[in-house]
C-alpha cells in the first residue's frame, strides 16, 4: 500500500471525533525535535530487543520502554540526570 494511499486512511480516521492531526509548521522543524530524535533510539535500542507476537505487545512494550528511558535512564547530554528528573527542574 503507497503513502497516498495511507494518507487517504489518515484522513478519513481523523475526522472521528476526538482526533486532530497537528502539522509541522513551514520552518519550524524543531516542532518534531522529540520524535527526530526517538524514531532511531527506538530502533537502535527497543527494536530489535523484542519479539513482538499481539497487538497488546505492540502497545505495552513501548510505553514501558519509553517510561524506563525517561525516568530510569540517565543521560550524560543533561548532566547525568534522567529526563523526567530535567522536567521536574524545568517546572
Amino acid at each position: 500500500m503507497g503513502l497516498e494511499y495511507i494518507s487517504g486512511k489518515l484522513l478519513i480516521w481523523a475526522k472521528k471525533p476526538g482526533s486532530v492531526i497537528l502539522n509541522v509548521q513551514p520552518g519550524k522543524p524543531q516542532q518534531t525535535a522529540r520524535t527526530e530524535r526517538y524514531n532511531p533510539t527506538v530502533l537502535q535500542q527497543w527494536f530489535g530487543q523484542y519479539m513482538i507476537e499481539t497487538f497488546e505487545e505492540a502497545r505495552i512494550l513501548p510505553q514501558k520502554w519509553l517510561w524506563a528511558y525517561d525516568n530510569d535512564r540517565p543521560n550524560v547530554g543533561i548532566s547525568g540526570i534522567t529526563s523526567a528528573q530535567k522536567l521536574k527542574m524545568a517546572v
